[in-house]
């Protein structure tokens, strides 16, 4: 299965390795390099990267790249889940997954690995067992560590390891019992030219927050649950009850997990929240061209878009750009050759507009092509395909809990054709 691990940062520098089987040597990476180098954006580097004796199979989160060795063939999907899993645990034990705070808590770190694959195959996973194993890191218990010279592993085995319900410890006891479910939408996009929408996606998860007492039994029913086809659990969920019922029954974890995720890929469900007319165009004399976009909100159901950002790769002939913007600040690195147009939040009276003129390197032969842009953006309280949660009941225990539903509609890889 897996045989080790490598954390890259954006860099390229190796600053954390763990060995399972054998020792495998670092130059496995150089493989990863090369395709790091072909890749444009860190998004882009091939998830599975076959060399003459390994496979390397890698994620990129936080500006990190998770580094998986394999010498076996094995299913791809199963060891990109379990990479998204130890930064998910990075995230939750450390409040965030960066190679700072992951070279800060090293010994940790290396602990957890040892506990959630054994022999390189994976065994405890679920962040309530991790956290019986593995006591989380605080000041205090550093303190008492250095002092002791003890260590944060516990000394009993997970009372969840034992039952039916792993991924639940037994005996939680909350004063404030409250459950909070986000909604949270990334669309991804290509819109041509004249707007048209080429292609468009809605990848959605649910998040929850679950701080009850005891061992209480949930279910989530929603509106418009025919909206969900492509559909993927948290092993808590029961399947047949979602199959027969469109509805979630589950005893859920306690603390933050990721009840389910789904996927939206028919068209006509997908609603593109803003449109753009741009007009980008480099003259065959006088090396120069000009630049003309603006935005405008375009199906945001009477919601605010905001942390609006426009990204241009202009192309290696463009030198620098005279440019002025009647909402928000732009600016051009010369050296990446990007235009970065952070906007903030769309003013639907007053449309955001960015023109001026661009200068071209003397002599070079005017680009083939036109760039793209990228759209960055959010919308709070809205999920942009129209899922609404209706109701969350729960069975089991005699307490009223507090309940609450947030929604969130992001831009993931949303593209515009010039």
């Amino acid at each position: 299965m897996i045989h080790s691990l490598f954390l890259i940062n954006n860099a390229g520098d190796l600053f954390l390795e763990k060995h399972w089987k054998s020792v495998i040597s670092r130059s496995v990476c150089d493989y990863f390099f090369e395709a790091r180098e072909k890749a444009v954006e860190p998004d882009n580097v091939p998830p599975v990267i076959r060399t003459p004796h390994h496979y390397l199979i890698n994620i990129y989160r936080e500006k990190i790249f998770f580094v998986s060795v394999i010498q076996t063939e094995v299913p791809p999907l199963f060891v990109i889940e379990f990479l998204h899993r130890v930064a998910e645990t990075f995230q939750d034990y450390f409040g965030e997954c960066s190679e700072t705070t992951i070279k800060d808590n090293v010994v940790i770190v290396y602990e957890l690995l040892e506990e959630m694959l054994d022999n390189g195959f994976p065994l405890a996973t679920e962040s309530n067992i991790l956290k019986e194993l593995i006591r989380p890191p605080t000041i205090l218990r550093s303190m008492v560590n250095t002092i002791t010279g003890s260590s944060n592993v516990g000394e009993t085995l997970p009372t969840g390891q034992l039952s039916n319900i792993p991924w639940r410890r037994a005996g939680v006891k909350y004063t404030n019992n409250e459950a909070y479910f986000d909604v949270v939408e990334e669309i991804d996009a290509i819109l041509d030219k004249s707007g048209t929408t080429v292609f468009a996606e809605i990848q959605g998860v649910i998040d929850a927050c679950v701080k009850l007492s005891g061992m209480p039994d949930l279910t989530l029913s929603f509106m418009n649950p025919r909206l969900l086809d492509d559909v993927s659990f948290h092993p808590c969920v029961r399947y047949k009850r979602w199959e027969s019922e469109r509805v979630i029954s589950f005893i859920p974890p306690d603390g933050n997990f990721q009840l389910m995720s789904y996927h939206i890929s028919a068209q006509n469900l997908v609603a593109i929240p803003i449109y753009v007319k741009q007009n980008i165009s480099f003259f065959e004399t006088g090396s120069s061209g000009r630049l003309d976009i603006t935005v405008g909100p375009k199906q945001t159901m009477g919601k605010t878009v905001e942390c609006l950002v426009v990204t241009v790769h202009m192309p290696k002939v463009v030198l620098s750009a005279n440019l002025s913007a009647t909402q928000g600040t732009y600016n051009y690195d010369p050296v990446t050759k990007i235009l970065l147009w952070d906007i903030g939040k769309l003013n639907p009276q007053k449309l955001p507009n960015l023109k001026g003129s661009l200068s071209l390197q003397s002599g070079a032969p005017k680009p083939e092509e036109n760039p793209s842009l990228n759209i960055d953006l959010k919308i709070q309280q809205l999920a942009i395909s129209g899922l609404k949660v209706n109701r969350l009941d729960m069975y089991g225990e005699k307490y009223k809990p507090f309940k609450g539903v947030k929604y969130v509609t992001k831009a993931g890889k949303f593209q515009v054709r010039t």
